[in-house]
């Protein structure tokens, strides 16, 4: 008895717009990314003196851009600091 033949894979479908990043780009963005320097969502309440809550609702609205990692969240440092910096608001 003979296994039946499952044929070839589904091709996948790439589209003529594709745009493909240059080796040398990837390794310098990849590069880049190795000095980025995440927080969680506690560590960024903890600098910005709020709830959890409060930075869960900055993420989902997206005024705090984060990455997901699994089920949770990672922000970058320096966008913790550029939030803060353009949400200054003077009273005076």
């Amino acid at each position: 008895m003979s296994i039946p033949s499952v044929g070839k894979p589904a091709a996948r479908h790439v589209s003529k717009d594709a745009v493909y990043m240059p080796a040398n780009k990837r390794d310098a963005d990849t590069a880049e990314l190795g000095q980025v320097k995440f927080l969680t969502v506690a560590e960024v309440a903890t600098v910005m003196r709020v709830s959890k809550m409060t930075v869960y609702r900055l993420v989902h609205s997206g005024e705090l851009p984060a990455v997901r990692v699994g089920k949770s969240f990672r922000v970058p440092e320096k966008a913790v600091h550029d939030y803060l910096q353009n949400a200054y608001f003077d009273a005076g």
